[in-house]
C-alpha cells in the first residue's frame, strides 16, 4: 500500500554536502514517522534521523550538528540535508515510514564520501 522512492545519493568529497529525498505514495495516515537508516558493509544498520508529521525530530549522535531532516507533508516527502560529510558516512541510506505499528522501507540510495 505504501511505496518509498529515494533519490539524491552519489559521490562527494569529504567536507561536502548532499541532499537526499524520499517520496512516499499510497495511503499515508496522520501521526506517522518518516526517517532514514543507513548501512555500511560489515556494520549494523543505524538509525540516522526521524521526523514526525508534527515536526518532532530525532538524530543519531554521529550526525547531530551536520545532518538536518525535514519533510513536506503535503507531498509526503522527507529530506535529509547532509553537510560536512566524512568518509565514515559512506553507506546505503534507506528511507522509512512508520504508521499503524508497521514499518515500510525504500530500496536505498548509495552515498560515498571519498577524496
Amino acid at each position: 500500500q505504501v511505496r518509498l522512492v529515494e533519490s539524491g545519493g552519489g559521490l562527494v568529497q569529504p567536507g561536502g554536502s548532499l541532499r537526499l529525498s524520499c517520496a512516499a505514495s499510497g495511503h499515508i495516515f496522520s501521526n506517522n514517522v518518516m526517517g532514514w537508516y543507513r548501512q555500511a558493509p560489515g556494520k549494523e544498520r543505524e538509525l540516522v534521523a526521524t521526523l514526525t508529521d508534527g515536526g518532532h525530530p530525532n538524530y543519531a549522535d554521529s550526525v547531530k550538528g551536520r545532518f538536518t531532516i525535514s519533510r513536506d507533508n503535503a507531498e509526503n516527502t522527507v529530506y535529509l540535508q547532509m553537510n560536512s560529510l566524512k568518509p565514515e558516512d559512506t553507506a546505503v541510506y534507506v528511507c522509512t515510514l512508520n504508521q499503524i505499528w508497521r514499518d515500510y522501507w525504500g530500496r536505498g540510495t548509495q552515498v560515498t564520501v571519498s577524496s
